[in-house]
Parts: structure tokens; sequence; C-alpha cells
């Protein structure tokens, strides 16, 4: 029997419709095309992995087959690893192409694509892979990245009408064999505490924020409770790719001319370029999931304290701005940057811990990105060799940040009634405030599990003397050479902010 020829489009971090190179030039085919997603259990099981990163896929998923229910039509998602239902697809039908994004994920998910690739090539199967975002693969020299860069950004976003795309079905029969068990009611429930996905909503953030929260970007960016309106917030949705970061860029550089604070607007679009950037840095060197980008720190050994890692991820530090960031991060999936970058600052030189031990950021994380997670761990904990060491104080950041302590006290209802004056040290409280505060120190909060001072200053003084080292040096030249446009530059004088016209 001659089998029915269709190509596939096989969506991974890019669930969305609109700006979607693989749907578009799937389109320009003859053929019917089968919308295709795997939950696969080797990912979700990954120690990267939390549920809430596969509730927003679900989210989104839903959000397409909204849109899809007009030309009743569907994509159809399995609970199952990737070659097992491709397997079964190819039994049934003559399979040209498969069409996908590019995808610069983890060791798991790098490891199926060599696997799947050879797949591919053995049942005579074209596979054409799209660029992601602005990340090259393969690339040989960093020469000319920024212009390549913006050239994708201005070049015309990929639009389809899928209301008259040519979309396969499958057998009812045939789809409940192979699509797997059920997905986890976890991951099919909503979560009010957290973002939730789809390309509908991406949308409704990029359109809020460039209209209107935009103005107290710059203001509220270093800010724990502000920043979470003053922000974008479109960090999950680039993750996931509900929204392509072309269609961000000139959407914004659209809004730009009528703007208020225009500045505010140039420091949003060179984050967009900071985060291919380092996307770009993991793609051509992904070992860095794993291992010490600058290979001179191999012999820096950092004993595992368990007690140190559980008050930590717990928010029993005794630190409160810590504290207050590591439940506010579990409970919803977000903290902005600067507290990111403070919380692993005190979890590396303060605990003196392994960045290696941060996987437990990486499932909190609703916006987790291994290509923006694992260069972001080495360049905050100091192993890179070419980057400023910066050991957070957490009572300066708490004091400029969260001034009147409303974050603090929003996450840590045990100091509620702390004043301002004592709020950011607790500790430092005598008995009788104690009492008078209703927070005992030991008992209703903890009290501090290191010294800021002297952990500081010890991690301080090894974290420099290997700076002096001859092999740090070397290997930051290399990584220089490696992943810097112009080496010979001053790393400030790299971040020059992108213009908008």
């Amino acid at each position: 029997m001659t089998k029915e020829a269709i190509n596939i489009v096989w969506f991974k971090r890019d669930l969305r419709f609109t700006d979607h190179e693989p749907l578009f030039y799937a389109s320009q085919q003859n053929l019917p095309v089968l919308l295709l997603y795997c939950f696969e259990p080797s990912v979700m099981n990954y120690d990267d992995s939390d549920v809430r990163h596969w509730r927003f896929i679900y989210e989104s998923i839903q959000d397409l087959q909204q849109k899809l229910e007009v030309s009743n039509s569907k994509l159809f998602f399995f609970h199952n690893e990737v070659q097992p239902v491709f397997s079964e697809i190819v039994k049934n039908f003559e399979v040209k192409n498969v069409f996908s994004h590019q995808e610069i994920g983890n060791k798991v998910t790098f490891d199926r694509d060599i696997e799947i690739h050879k797949f591919f090539n053995k049942n005579n199967i074209i596979w054409k892979e799209f660029q992601m975002h602005g990340v090259i693969r393969k690339l040989k020299s960093r020469t000319d990245w920024d212009k390549r860069w913006e050239n994708v950004m201005r070049a015309n976003p990929k639009q389809i009408d899928i209301k008259i795309l040519n979309i396969q079905s499958l057998d009812a029969e045939f789809y409940d064999a192979i699509k797997g068990e059920s997905l986890n009611i976890e991951i099919t429930t909503p979560n009010k505490n957290f973002q939730q996905g789809g390309e509908n909503l991406a949308w409704r953030y990029l359109d809020s924020f460039v209209k209107t929260r935009y103005v107290n970007y710059s203001k509220h960016i270093s800010k724990p409770a502000l920043s979470r309106k003053g922000c974008s917030r479109l960090s999950p949705y680039l993750t996931y790719g509900n929204i392509s970061m072309r269609a961000i860029y000139q959407y914004t550089n659209q809004h730009y001319e009528a703007s208020k604070n225009k500045r505010a607007i140039l420091n949003f679009v060179s984050r967009l370029h900071w985060h291919c950037h380092f996307i770009q840095k993991f793609e051509d060197e992904c070992r860095m999931e794993f291992e010490n980008v600058n290979r001179a720190y191999d012999v820096l050994v950092k004993p595992k304290n368990e007690a140190y890692i559980k008050a930590w991820q717990e928010g029993k530090t005794g630190i409160p701005i810590v504290d207050a960031c590591m439940r506010c991060v579990v409970a919803t999936g977000y903290i902005n940057f600067r507290m990111r970058a403070m919380v692993v600052s005190f979890f590396t030189f303060n605990l003196w811990q392994d960045w290696r031990e941060l996987h437990f950021l990486a499932r909190q994380f609703l916006d987790y990105e291994p290509g923006i997670h694992y260069p972001q761990l080495q360049m905050q904990s100091g192993t890179t060799g070419i980057n400023t060491i910066r050991i957070y104080s957490p009572i300066k950041n708490s004091e400029e940040h969260d001034s009147e302590g409303v974050f603090i006290k929003q996450w840590l209802p045990e100091l509620s009634e702390i004043p301002i004056s004592l709020l950011h040290e607790p500790w430092k409280m005598n008995p009788i405030e104690q009492q008078f505060y209703n927070c005992e120190i030991g008992k209703d909060y903890p009290a501090p599990i290191v010294n800021i001072e002297e952990t500081r200053k010890y991690a301080s003084d090894i974290v420099w003397s290997f700076r002096k080292k001859e092999e740090v040096k070397e290997e930051g030249k290399r990584i220089l050479n490696k992943h810097i446009t112009n080496p010979n530059k001053p790393l400030n004088a790299r971040n020059k902010k992108t213009k908008l016209t």
C-alpha cells in the first residue's frame, strides 16, 4: 500500500505561529504538514527540569490549539521520546522533510539531536533546521557576529496564515497507541503563582511594556519588588519561543520614537543583544554546562556543605534579602537579574560552594535558558578569569534596592514587625528588641549561618590570587579570542547599546 507523503514541523522551544521559519518554509511545499511536539521523559527527568517548565509548555500548546480550532486542526503532542514517535509515524507515512528550529539546550537534547539525525538519514528524511534568534551554529569567528545579529533582527518576519495551512491529521486510534501516558496533573493544572504560557500572553506582555511599563525599566530593574512590573517579564516567552526575538526587537523599534524614555528602551534592546550573546557563548563551548570555562580553575575545590545548601535553598540562611529572594523564586519562578546574581554570589563566595551545585536554581527559574544560565553562573562565580569579580554585599543590596523592606516583609512574614532600621540585619537586635518585635533570633528566624564579612574576605583573597596566575591569564586570552567580537577592546567598551532607528 502506498503511504501518504507528508512533511513534519517538529516544535521544540518555539511554541508560536508568528514569525516561525520552519512553519513558513513547510507551508511553501505542496504537502500536508503534521504539527508535532514531544514531552520527552528523558528531558523531563533531567536535573535542570521542574514541573513549572512543563506546565508553561503545556499552556503554550493549549494556546496554539485554540488558534487551530478555526481550521478544525490540531498540534499533536506526545508524552514519549522523539525517536519512537517518529519510528511509528514513518511506518504509516512517507515523511519527506522535518522542519524545526535549532535547539541550544542541555546535553540530553544535544545527544538526542545527534541520534535523531542518524535516524532521519537512515530513513531518507531531510531535516531542515533554522537558526534560533541570533545564535549561529558552528560559528567560526565572532568578528562580524554583532552585524549578523542586527541583520537577523531587521529581516522581514516569516509570516503565514495558519487558517489556510494544509495541516495533516492523525487517526485517533493510531495517535492513542503512540502518544504515551497522560501528563501529570500538576502540568495540566494552572498555577496562579506563575506566569502563564502562550503566544497571546507573550504579545500582551510586550505590548504593555513598550507602551507603558518601559518608563521605569532602568529605574526599577534592580529592585526585587518593583522589577516585577518594571521589567518586561518576557524572558519565559523567549525561553519557550512564544515570541521571536525579532518580533520583540521590531515591535519595540516601532514604539521608540513615540516613547517618553528613550534611554529605557535602548537599555532594554541592549539586553536582547546580551541574551543572544550569552547563548552564543554556550553554543560555541557547551562543555561549560559541566566544566569551568577557564580550565585553570579546575584545581579550585570547594568542600560540599549539605547544611549550607539546604538552608540556602529553603531561604533560611539568616540573611533577609537572600532568604526573601530564595522563597520568592521557589514560589513564583522569578526574581530579577540583580537578585539572581546576588544569591549566586552568596552561594559560591560566602557559602563557598561549587557553581555545579546550582541545578536547584535552574529548576526554580521559570525562564531557565541553559545558554544563559551556565555562562552566567560561571561569570558570577568568578571562574571565567576575564570578568570583574563581584562579591555582592547582601546588606548593601538590601538597603539600596529594598530600602523600605517591602520585598523582605512580603516573603519573610516572621520579620513583619521589625522596623526598617533593624530589618536588614535582624541579628543585631538585643534580647529586649527581639521580644518587643516578636522575633527571637535562632527560633523565629535563624541567626546568620556564616559571617558575611569574614567569608567575603576569605573568598576574595582566594579568587583574586587565582587571577594573578599565569595559567588563568592564558586561559583568559583563549576565552576572549573565542567568545568576544573584538577581544582587544576593554570589556566595558564591548557592551555598547544597540541603536534603534
